[in-house]
């Protein structure tokens, strides 16, 4: 949170010193004070301050009264902190005095009684001694006091628990997100002769369904083992119109052992011996173990490990995971891989990673792919967004509100701060525009725009107006259509629907799909137990079952894991319609698969509240804390976090039982619009004992545009023009382990300013 903030007293204490921070600062100090300076002789009292505990902390001497000349100066102190403090790493002179001020007793330590708030101080206190010294407070208080008002830090490496991995022999793939892999551009026509010495192009292959370029070499351990495997997929998907090229980058293998390699393997497809690396260097190739999947029009769909059999210093006997297999059935199937980006543990190669086909950009060669992949889900015909891109004219025409909102970083919908540079994303669903492409649809929104070449269009994407998990194995659809009117808000609608299975059923996937999807906003369904008291309490302090944000309906849980639908149970719908210009009635409905044996994990959610807010009129800032110490060891596979409409940021944080503290999810710009949920790449494990934290801050202010009303104290509520701080937490048991996570961090919530 930003400096000022966190150096505000409750009530007045704050306004006065964040009023330091505002041009009209001395103007808007000297307005309060004589709000409370009932009689005007220019001393205020703790009775005329109403507030006895914050007043002391103000009446350094004990006097009995504060003058306005020390509140004055009080609030120069503040200006001087702030000076010192922008863009710089120390805390500065003025900080140093700001210390010595709240040092009461002046013994050069900073007890809890001595700072304004109890949070601070354990922000402070590094070590965890009792009290806080100049050094620390240095230390703590100099990364605060470069963030700007409202921002929550960021998570940088130096909050993060050392990677256990890279001091590890052992490793496999690891998630990639797909467009910083450069996943969905066009590899350029590379030229390519092989061992026999015939020439050929990339592009001679486009009859064909799939291209698969898989790195190998004969003297790579790692390679030597996928080799029976790449042979095998080779003649699977043979007769489907995938074909297979061979690459070895090894300048040092022989060509004796390469022709040993393919006749005792039997490789049917061309193979490249790329001594130069050229071949290598131009894909951008990062070990002799991965793989590239090309579909008919060149587009990059998959690139990464073969499977996870293998990898550094490991064997399994099977494959958990079939990557290129997966991703090969996705192109053949017309959709895109779940998976489509992984590092590809293997013997490593001296190349840098390439811009994959670093061409000058036109709509058919590039644009177009930048738009399929992360702009078409929603903005097509019938999709939820209010315009499409399927086409060279639609992006034309919308040319002007792309570049804003590109630019301004709200679209393509992900709000998590970005991790350390260089370093993969966090988030197996990060949906944020890779560097490179942004870079590209930037300037060629900016320029004149040419189409290029049809001849270099990628395939449409399809899009099915049924199913996405397929056919559900049973269907529960509203039992009455909700009448959306056509202008103004409507409050949350909460309607329940009866289930009749005489079992327990395991849900391995859902989907909530809306009939009139323009108008739904989000969805929250939970399921309550046969004989349980159903009843509406908003998102409550429960966690939900399901969920549904636009462009963001379905869930395919991993094999072997699936959700728990009791006996009888009754399913709830609290659902948030937005009118959108025309009355129409809607009527979603929720489909679920069920899985075909009991599974090996159970699915939950735990929702982490705090109910007691209490936000001012009129501010800007506004934080509220809570934490709640975690019962028994959880692994947690997604955060997803809650407001309304003055929801501005939101952080989840752990203290470990060790003492090591990290940033789990940072949200420094957060928009209700969308509920995002934020699935973790790397599982995260939470030891009993540990502490998590949620952060929130709210702009109840008239700068926010959104709010309501400014002139209210906002708290707790259902409604969109109340509020609520949620920070939901998705882990899995063994299934047929209790699940106490759930009950026990609502009992053991404690709340914070």
């Amino acid at each position: 949170m930003s400096w000022t903030k966190w150096l505000s007293f409750a009530a007045l204490a704050g306004a006065l010193f964040l009023s330091a921070a505002e041009p009209r600062g001395a103007q808007v100090l000297e307005q309060r004070f004589k709000e409370l300076d009932a009689n005007g002789d220019g001393k205020l009292t703790a009775e005329e301050a109403g507030n006895a505990d914050w007043f002391k902390r103000l009446d350094r001497e004990g006097r009995g009264y504060v003058t306005r000349e020390q509140i004055q100066q009080i609030g120069r102190l503040m200006q001087n902190v702030l000076a010192d403090g922008a863009g710089s790493r120390q805390l500065g002179q003025s900080g140093e005095a700001l210390f010595k001020w709240l040092d009461k007793n002046t013994d050069g330590k900073l007890t809890r009684d001595e700072l304004p708030k109890a949070d601070s101080f354990d922000r402070l206190d590094l070590d965890h001694d009792g009290f806080v010294t100049l050094d620390e407070a240095k230390t703590a208080l100099s990364a605060l006091a470069a963030k700007s008002p409202g921002a929550l830090p960021t998570q940088t490496t130096k909050d993060a628990p050392e990677a256990t991995e890279e001091k590890s022999p052992r490793q496999g793939p690891k998630l990639l997100k797909a467009g910083d892999a450069g996943v969905g551009r066009l590899v350029a026509d590379l030229s390519f002769t092989d061992i026999n010495g015939k020439a050929g192009k990339l592009g001679n292959y486009k009859p064909g369904k799939a291209l698969v370029i898989a790195f190998t070499s004969t003297s790579c351990p790692v390679t030597k083992r996928f080799a029976p495997t790449l042979a095998r997929l080779e003649k699977d998907f043979a007769g489907k119109g995938v074909a297979f090229l061979f690459v070895n980058p090894t300048e040092s293998d022989s060509l004796e052992s390469i022709k040993a390699d393919i006749q005792a393997h039997g490789f049917a497809g061309r193979y490249i011996h790329d001594k130069s690396g050229a071949l290598a260097q131009a894909l951008g190739a990062t070990s002799t173990a991965e793989v590239f999947v090309l579909d008919a029009t060149r587009t990059l769909v998959y690139r990464g490990a073969v499977s996870d059999q293998y990898g550094l210093a490991y064997s399994l006997d099977e494959a958990r995971h079939h990557y290129l297999a997966d991703a090969l059935n996705a192109v053949l199937a017309g959709t895109t891989p779940e998976v489509a980006a992984t590092t590809a543990p293997g013997c490593a190669l001296d190349t840098k990673v390439a811009k994959i086909a670093k061409t000058d950009v036109t709509y058919h060669n590039q644009i177009s792919r930048i738009l399929q992949h992360n702009c078409v889900e929603c903005h097509r015909a019938d999709g939820v967004a209010p315009f499409t891109l399927e086409s060279y004219d639609d992006a034309k025409s919308h040319a002007g509100m792309m570049r804003k909102q590109v630019g301004r970083g709200v679209m393509p919908p992900w709000f998590a701060a970005p991790g350390a540079a260089g370093e993969p994303s966090h988030w197996a669903n990060d949906r944020s525009l890779a560097p490179q492409d942004k870079a590209d649809l930037l300037v060629w929104l900016a320029g004149d725009k040419p189409p290029g070449n049809s001849a270099d269009a990628p395939l449409p994407r399809k899009f099915s107006s049924a199913w996405f998990i397929g056919e559900p194995d049973a269907v529960f659809q509203l039992p009455r259509a909700v009448a959306i009117k056509a202008e103004g808000t409507m409050p949350y609608q909460f309607v329940t629907v009866e289930t009749s299975f005489p079992e327990d059923r395991w849900v391995n996937a859902y989907e909530i799909m809306p009939t009139a999807r323009e108008v739904v906003h989000h969805v929250i369904v939970k399921v309550h137990p046969k004989g349980a008291k159903v009843r509406d309490a908003g998102e409550g302090t429960e966690g939900y079952w399901a969920a549904y944000v636009p462009g963001n309906s379905s869930r395919v849980l991993p094999d072997g894991f699936a959700k728990r639908l009791p006996a009888g149970a009754t399913i709830s719908f609290q659902i948030h319609y937005t009118p959108n210009g025309r009355a129409v009635n809607e009527q979603l409905k929720l489909g679920v698969k069920f899985a075909k044996e009991p599974p090996e994990y159970a699915v939950h959610v735990a929702a982490v509240p705090k109910i007691t807010l209490k936000i001012p009129p009129g501010a800007a800032n506004h934080v509220e804390v809570a934490e709640q110490r975690v019962p028994a060891d959880m692994t947690v596979s997604a955060f997803m976090a809650h407001m309304h409409v003055r929801g501005k940021a939101f952080k989840f944080e752990v203290t470990y039982p060790d003492g090591r503290r990290e940033t789990l999810l940072d949200i420094p710009h957060y928009d209700f619009n969308w509920q995002l949920r934020y699935e973790c790449a790397e599982a995260r494990q939470l030891p009993a004992g540990s502490v998590l934290k949620i952060t929130a801050v709210y702009d109840n202010s008239t700068g926010n545009p959104a709010n309501p009303d400014p002139a209210v104290t906002v708290r707790w509520g259902p409604q969109t023009f109340h509020e609520m701080m949620i920070g939901y937490v998705e882990y899995y048991t063994r299934a047929g382990a209790p699940a106490p996570a759930a009950r026990k961090l609502r009992r053991n919530a404690t709340g914070g300013g």
